[in-house]
């Protein structure tokens, strides 16, 4: 053994480097292995980095609502300065349509329960705060090629469910440096350009990781925070065939266009519109980023090998996303070339992520987190950091999920919901709405 740390983490996009952050405060010798080549060049880089709060479960409105916390008060949750710069939190509020899949009928309750500050706006209301969208009914999401994409509605919009401290931030992977480099400050140590290759036991624990290279790093503890590569490290480790719940990875696609010149002031709200299946938000040059709320009509295209999948922007996908766009705002034009980019999500089978221990003693998993889970990374180092420590301390978090207390809130998370041992949640979106 070349190499010995208390904890062995293996992925060091965001939600990697929260961890190493917040293990690394308490002491604890933490290595980050990553196969790219710096930290959050992966999957992390390509998020869109939406900060906002309406889930479909308590759990999942809490933890992003702590969430927010974080980002407003970044460099004090850091507590360095990154070499390399700072990520921006841009807090340009949500507007969430209202609309017939009923979405909203699950979070404004817990909106109310927990306190999430929010407001009511109807079809007027809507028009007033974004002049140039378009608040009439599109129901049901539907593809350009379908003949009825185009067809003219009768109806507005019932309105929105607006939240002023929903944002996003501009730089993903800046941010995702700056929680490493947060890390490093602590101590904790991080390698690029490795690939994990097995999972270490003795004793029937955890004993830590072997690289490509041949060589060996002795630790106790092993965190896969692998993003789309997660279900492989499972494979390594043993324990996937013991979870009820698994992950898989799953291609999408996000694209960028011009906003219209006269669109909004700073770029305008961040819309999640799920009259037609798209989200979109300001971005940088004033153009729009705009993705999918995975709407029925929309296929998934999973993917059998992370290593091996289509980067490119595809045409039919493209047209599907922008002109959804174009109906909702009218004024949108649309160019010639076709520019985004193409990345993986990591899945789980119910769109929530696995926060948990495994039956391998030491090896834990923090999985199953792309495509809404970027919000949240603060919380989950936090959150991850509680539950090692707990298991560490011989608490049997199976038998009885631990509850972490958020640092913001004060709200208790229910660590149990994450649990690789759960059955499918019921109140999931089953999409990336979460």
């Amino acid at each position: 053994m070349s190499e010995t740390a208390d904890v062995t983490i293996i992925g060091a996009g965001v939600i990697g480097a929260a961890i190493a952050y917040e293990l690394a405060k308490r002491g604890h010798r933490t290595l980050s292995i990553d196969a790219l080549s710096g930290p959050s060049a992966g999957p992390t880089s390509n998020s869109c980095a939406i900060v906002r709060s309406h889930y479909s479960t308590l759990n999942g409105v809490a933890m992003a609502y702590e969430g927010f916390s974080y980002w407003e008060r970044w460099e004090d949750y850091l507590g360095v300065r990154d070499a390399a710069g700072m990520a921006v939190y841009r807090q340009c509020g949500t507007a969430a349509m209202k609309n017939r899949s009923g979405h909203h009928l699950k979070y404004l309750p817990l909106y109310r329960e927990l306190g999430v500050e929010f407001e009511e706006w109807d079809a007027a209301e809507l028009r007033r705060h974004a002049p140039g969208l378009d608040v009439r009914e599109f129901w049901p999401p539907r593809r350009p090629e379908d003949p009825d994409f185009w067809h003219e509605p009768d109806h507005e919009l019932e309105g929105a469910v607006y939240t002023p401290g929903s944002g996003y931030v501009n730089d993903p992977q800046l941010a995702g440096h700056n929680v490493a480099a947060a890390a490093t400050a602590y101590g904790a140590r991080f390698r690029y350009g490795e690939r994990v290759t097995a999972v270490l036991r003795d004793a029937g624990r955890t004993a830590g990781v072997e690289l490509a290279s041949g060589e060996r790093i002795a630790s106790p503890i092993v965190i896969n925070v692998a993003g789309p590569h997660s279900a492989v490290v499972n494979r390594m480790a043993g324990v996937e065939d013991s979870m009820k719940r698994r992950t898989r990875p799953l291609r999408h696609e996000v694209h960028h266009v011009p906003a219209p010149v006269d669109w909004a002031p700073n770029g305008g709200l961040h819309i999640s519109d799920g009259d037609t299946g798209i989200y979109f938000r300001p971005d940088v040059g004033n153009t729009f980023l705009v993705g999918s709320e995975d709407p029925a009509c929309d296929p998934h295209q999973w993917v059998d090998d992370p290593d091996v999948f289509d980067r490119t922007v595809t045409r039919d996908q493209w047209e599907a996303q922008v002109y959804r766009l174009a109906r909702r705002v009218p004024s949108l034009s649309i160019p010639n070339s076709v520019r985004g980019f193409a990345d993986l999500y990591d899945c789980s089978d119910d769109w929530i992520p696995i926060y948990d221990r495994s039956e391998l003693p030491g090896f834990y998993m923090a999985v199953g987190t792309s495509g809404n889970q970027f919000k949240n990374a603060p919380v989950v180092g936090h959150c991850m950091a509680e539950l090692i420590e707990a298991c560490e301390n011989g608490h049997d978090h199976d038998a009885d999920p631990i509850r972490v207390r958020a640092v913001h809130t004060g709200f208790e998370l229910e660590m149990g919901m994450y649990s690789r041992l759960r059955e499918i949640d019921p109140d999931s979106s089953f999409s990336v709405m979460g």
